[in-house]
């Protein structure tokens, strides 16, 4: 690769003043140095390097704008449309129904632009963005993105759309590789048909499976409801501590066993359970870090997962990112919290409480289940009435018509998740779970979840000021709708609060900041994995799994045990979004902080306009796109503040 090597430069750039004029000397010495820092042997030599320099630098300014609008359309196009054909082949392996294994994998896996990254470089479009289009560094974003316009932030979103240059190979391996790993969590269901709790009581039918980690948290947090449901959360918290040390019978997996599997002891009638599935999630794991490490090499200016994550993706220092879970978690507040819990559920807080959230209306999920069945008889209903659901929640008429149907709802194989159209011509696609033969509670509310995604992301595909600036900062944003119309599930069924019940703001603020604190830990925990492999690169599966199950007991004792007490099953290590999605879960932090930053300035004003308001101010740095979606950048001070405010509303 050309590095800074004044001769070859110093010709392109001759070149172009030579045919422009001096006056364009500053701008001429950038875009080449841009462009040198890319090129390669396999691009041409110094006189290619210059010829193509001399022919692309574009000096008029009514030509840059014109060259803006191409390579928007360009990247738009190219990009929006793979998005969707992607979407498309992995359907068979994404959701719920006809399964033609092996099949199905390939079709996930096929690529029909497998290197599409270094052939915007190899056929020159990304050499062209490059010469043309400053490629500011993250402070200087920070620093000066204020005062920048719309087509001065499209400009930037162009130039640093490319890079860095990936080779096939590495690209190959990298869909196969996220692939598995996707596969593998999708398909990690725990049976629990033949467990039994400490006095020996099955709670679940005999094919119930619990996708891990998702669905084993929603059924912990479904007992609650239930006034001898503490023997069964126990048992859950057993085979989540299972889950994450790799010590679940593999007999169990297979539903071999037919016996009760007692999970504090990991018997099965009382035997031992033989086999265990032992390592394969930090395989998994390990494998996303040594594709990392691949395009590390290929990657200068952000050379590890960890700066590519927070630097280019997030757009948020990874120093700022863990300060604000550090803050939430240090916060005094988390004692008065602690007080609340335990006086609601009338005993000392165990481990598994981190997930107890629903603190003022926690009904058995039975009565849930009928709720949602007597509005919505499954997903396809639900969908139909997504335009009703959307008036209801103060929508004109047009725009719940327009926003609901431009969603697509569908029943996932693993998690829920939210999918954005690629390109304005398409819907976006909502994936959430489901029982049997109706879409029951858990699914409702995973739904109005990914129905904020789904909200964001059609008003930001339709309504931000250019195409370069579709979408909103980084994945953060996103949560911070989905958090909100999730807030709103209990509306949405019509279940209204008691006479006496708290003021819903404050209600929010508490649930806010449990479920804020509850994410912070495992944020950590995955975070500091990631510096853990970075520092021990050699090391195996074993080694690995015991470092994560270190890093979560050191976070344990530090935040949570005076409050929660010791914890042997690493609870903070369970989200799976670790093994499929590396430095994932700091956005639902971040999301819950935001969301209730947002929610603070909707307090008196209109749902719906503020939604589309917000999620129409484009693709700025997140810092900047709270600024001007609330006035004040992410900050944790106000959901804190709030919090406070709600414990002494709630005093006796």
């Amino acid at each position: 690769m050309i590095t800074t090597i004044a001769s070859e430069q110093q010709t392109a750039i001759e070149s172009i003043l030579q045919h422009h004029g001096d006056d364009c000397r500053a701008r001429a010495e950038a875009g080449v140095a841009r462009v040198a820092r890319f090129w390669t042997a396999a691009d041409g030599d110094a006189q290619a390097l210059a010829a193509f320099c001399r022919e692309h630098f574009i000096k008029n300014p009514d030509d840059l704008d014109r060259l803006l609008d191409r390579l928007e359309t360009a990247l738009c196009t190219t990009t929006g449309h793979l998005h969707e054909i992607r979407r498309d082949l992995r359907r068979w392996t994404d959701l719920r129904g006809d399964d033609m294994p092996g099949t199905d994998d390939i079709l996930a896996t096929f690529d029909p632009a497998p290197d599409l990254s270094e052939q915007y470089f190899a056929q020159k479009l990304a050499f062209m963005a490059l010469l043309n289009f400053d490629r500011p560094t993250l402070d200087t974003m920070l620093k000066d993105g204020e005062d920048w316009d719309a087509a001065r932030w499209a400009s930037v979103r162009v130039a640093k759309a490319f890079g860095p240059r990936i080779p096939k190979d590495i690209a190959d391996h990298a869909r196969e590789v996220g692939h598995r790993a996707n596969k593998w969590v999708a398909e990690f269901h725990v049976p629990v048909g033949t467990l039994v709790d400490a006095n020996g009581r099955r709670w679940f039918e005999s094919d119930r499976k619990l996708l891990a980690h998702w669905l084993i948290r929603e059924a912990i947090k479904s007992l609650y409801g239930d006034p001898d449901g503490l023997p069964g959360q126990r048992a859950l918290l057993q085979v989540m501590g299972r889950q994450i040390d790799g010590t679940i019978p593999r007999a169990i997996m297979t539903q071999d066993a037919s016996g009760d599997w007692d999970p504090a002891a990991n018997t099965i009638d009382g035997q031992s359970p033989g086999d265990l599935v032992g390592t394969e999630r930090y395989e998994r794991w390990l494998e996303l870090f040594h594709l990392a490490q691949r395009v590390d090499e290929h990657s200068p200016e952000f050379p590890t997962a960890l700066a590519r994550k927070f630097e280019q993706q997030r757009e948020i220092p990874e120093t700022e990112v863990e300060h604000l879970l550090e803050a939430l978690l240090a916060s005094p507040v988390r004692a008065r919290l602690a007080e609340l819990m335990q006086s609601r559920l009338g005993r000392p807080l165990e481990p598994h409480d981190i997930y107890y959230e629903d603190l003022f209306d926690s009904r058995p999920p039975d009565e849930m289940n009928a709720l949602v069945r007597g509005r919505y008889a499954d997903h396809k209903a639900f969908e139909a009435g997504l335009p009703t659901l959307l008036r209801e929640l103060g929508y004109p008429d047009e725009q719940a018509d327009f926003l609901g149907t431009n969603v697509r709802v569908e029943i996932a194989r693993g998690s829920g998740h939210a999918m954005r159209p690629g390109v304005p011509e398409y819907s976006a696609w909502l994936r959430t779970s489901s029982l049997e033969n109706e879409l029951g509670w858990a699914g409702f509310d995973t739904a109005m979840h990914e129905l904020g995604h789904n909200l964001e992301q059609v008003v930001s595909t339709h309504f931000v000021p250019r195409p370069a600036l579709r979408g909103v900062p980084n994945t953060a944003c996103t949560e911070a709708f989905a958090f909100l119309y999730q807030s709103l599930a209990h509306q949405a069924l019509d279940i209204k609060a008691d006479a006496e019940a708290p003021d819903p703001f404050h209600v929010d603020s508490i649930q806010c900041m449990l479920a804020s604190c509850q994410i912070a830990g495992p944020s950590l925990v995955d975070i500091r994995a990631w510096r853990w492999l970075y520092a021990n690169p050699d090391a195996d599966a074993p080694a690995f799994r015991d470092a994560v199950l270190e890093i979560a007991s050191g976070i344990w004792a530090e935040y949570y045990e005076s409050f929660f007490g010791p914890d042997s099953t690493h609870i903070l290590a369970a989200y799976q979004h670790m093994v499929a999605h590396p430095l994932y879960l700091a956005d639902y932090a971040i999301g819950h902080v935001q969301s209730h930053q947002i929610r603070s300035c909707l307090r008196d004003r209109d749902l719906a306009a503020e939604t589309v308001r917000i999620c129409s101010i484009g693709r700025l740095t997140p810092d900047l796109w709270m600024r001007r979606a609330v006035g004040a950048g992410l900050d944790v001070a106000p959901l804190v503040a709030d919090t406070n405010s709600a414990l002494d509303a709630l005093a006796p």
